[in-house]
């Protein structure tokens, strides 16, 4: 093999090993755990339908030891898809947060 040919494949060995590592980092799912279960959700006033986007509905996050309210947005709609809205799951004593997502 000539010097050139085996620079291309190092090269080439190397790309996908950063690709590999990009496509895991980005798979990571982030756990959030919370010690108690959140309050209650508070009303928000729905917006009438907007062409192309769902309401994703506001909700409470864990942070730094207590809950703080997230309001509620809009989510680009996908076509062929339906939002699901995160929300808490009770895990044993603790309540586990469960990202929103197009299923």
């Amino acid at each position: 093999m000539n010097k050139t040919f085996r620079l291309l494949i190092a090269n080439a060995v190397l790309i996908a090993a950063g690709a590999s590592a990009v496509a895991s980092a980005s798979a990571e799912e982030v756990i959030v755990i919370a010690p108690s279960a959140p309050p209650a959700v508070r009303y928000e006033a729905v917006p009438a339908p907007r062409v192309g986007y769902v309401w994703d509905h506001g909700h409470w996050r864990w942070d730094h030891g207590r809950y703080v309210w997230d309001a509620g947005h809009w989510q680009a709609e996908r076509v062929g898809y339906h939002w699901v809205p995160g929300h808490w799951v009770e895990h044993g004593p603790n309540y586990r947060w469960v990202e929103g997502h197009w299923a």
